[in-house]
């Protein structure tokens, strides 16, 4: 298939899917009904997102009646009022908000299809035609994984189950809200015993929804402390499986190269710290290598200035870089992708234009197969007004 473009007119608030962009999350995730603008009414690509950040407040309130686990609120609004960050803080503190309501779902197969099945249908609502949904199958999982996380006991749910899980609730929501969601499977930092696993987990699953291995956590300990990460990057560069790393959050510019060089990451999530080192950046900006940007997410854990007007996306934005638009932890962050746009609008002087050219940036730097990435990009191209002519 060959496309042919040209730019579109600018224009906010085009109707175009409005209906299944103009539907916003409500209560069921968030405190309250936000009054953010949309204003980019089209489909969207996201490829940063969390899954276990991004579950429904009232799913938790649910699940943990059904299992009967004793939570320290009951209603949804005091405990999204525990869980969520409301003002800038440390990475650190974001990442005990985890500890709030992991051992609810964990462990426990109806909720993991649930949590998988809702978040396609959330990410539809926000216009979102493609995501690419991360987690670590072993903080869900409670056998089969040591230490077992959130202090469950001994269970018979393993790491390799919860992706057959996590990959039937997404294929039941693609179905039920025609949206297409891949998920990727991460290695955590600090337990370098887990990650020859998740890559033979995304060799077993990878033509059934898994496309890429991830690497997140504390940036701090790096991989030649820690080879078993090494170790299982040089086995997915050796089977062909995608690679993406959380870099340059809150850790230097040599996290980035680190994690371009050893790891051989494709792209590199959130990467801010990248500009502290000009000619890592300028190589990079050469290399067309992704970004995975994450505005609300970057002030929340301060891993940037708090000062929208400041932010490193601006510094992307100017230099044509490859980046993406992301929410990461939604349910933390009480926010919604929606929010990361606005917020890009008002304080960075986005445009339509741009908003235009960093999703095409995102379906080209997206991990399906090329055939589905074209028709990923014309879908995008056409709802731009992008289109001129097809030739097959």
């Amino acid at each position: 298939m060959h496309i042919i473009v040209r730019r579109a007119a600018i224009g906010f608030g085009s109707p175009v899917l409005s209906s299944l962009c103009a539907s916003r999350l409500t209560g069921s995730r968030r405190l309250s009904t936000m009054a953010e603008p949309v204003v980019f009414n089209k489909p969207k690509v996201e490829l940063h997102v969390h899954l276990d950040g991004a579950i429904r407040v009232q799913t938790i309130l649910d699940v943990a009646k059904r299992r009967g686990i004793s939570l320290p609120r009951n209603s949804i609004e005091e405990m999204t009022q525990r869980i969520i960050v409301e003002k800038p803080g440390s990475l650190t503190e974001f990442l005990g908000k985890f500890a709030e309501y992991m051992h609810v779902i964990a462990g426990d197969r109806e909720a993991i299809q649930r949590i998988a099945y809702e978040f396609v249908e959330d990410k539809a609502k926000e216009g979102v035609i493609y995501v690419e949904v991360r987690y670590s199958p072993h903080f869900l999982a409670n056998t089969k994984v040591d230490p077992i996380p959130w202090n469950q006991n001994e269970g018979d749910l393993s790491p390799d189950e919860v992706v057959h899980l996590v990959n039937m609730g997404l294929q039941k929501g693609e179905r039920a809200f025609n949206i297409k969601a891949r998920s990727i499977l991460c290695c955590m930092r600090h337990m370098p015993s887990w990650s020859m696993d998740v890559v033979e987990l995304c060799k077993k699953y990878r033509h059934e929804g898994v496309v890429a291995i991830d690497l997140a956590g504390d940036e701090s300990l790096n991989c030649e402390a820690y080879p078993g990460h090494r170790m299982a990057y040089e086995e997915a560069v050796r089977c062909g499986i995608h690679r993406t790393v959380h870099a340059g959050e809150v850790g230097p510019a040599s996290v980035v190269k680190e994690a371009v060089e050893v790891l051989k990451a494709e792209r590199v999530g959130h990467g801010y710290r990248t500009l502290e080192d000009q000619a890592l950046y300028k190589r990079l900006l050469a290399e067309k290598m992704h970004f995975e940007v994450c505005p609300i997410s970057s002030k929340l854990t301060g891993a940037c200035d708090p000062d929208f007007t400041k932010h490193p996306v601006i510094t992307f934005m100017k230099d044509k870089a490859n980046y993406s638009l992301n929410t990461d932890d939604p349910l933390i962050f009480n926010s919604n992708l929606h929010l990361d746009y606005s917020t890009a609008h008002k304080y960075m002087g986005f445009t339509e234009d741009e908003f235009k050219r960093l999703n095409i940036c995102s379906a080209e730097s997206c991990f399906l197969p090329d055939n589905e990435k074209k028709e990923l990009l014309y879908r995008l191209y056409e709802a731009y007004g992008m289109m001129q002519t097809t030739a097959f």
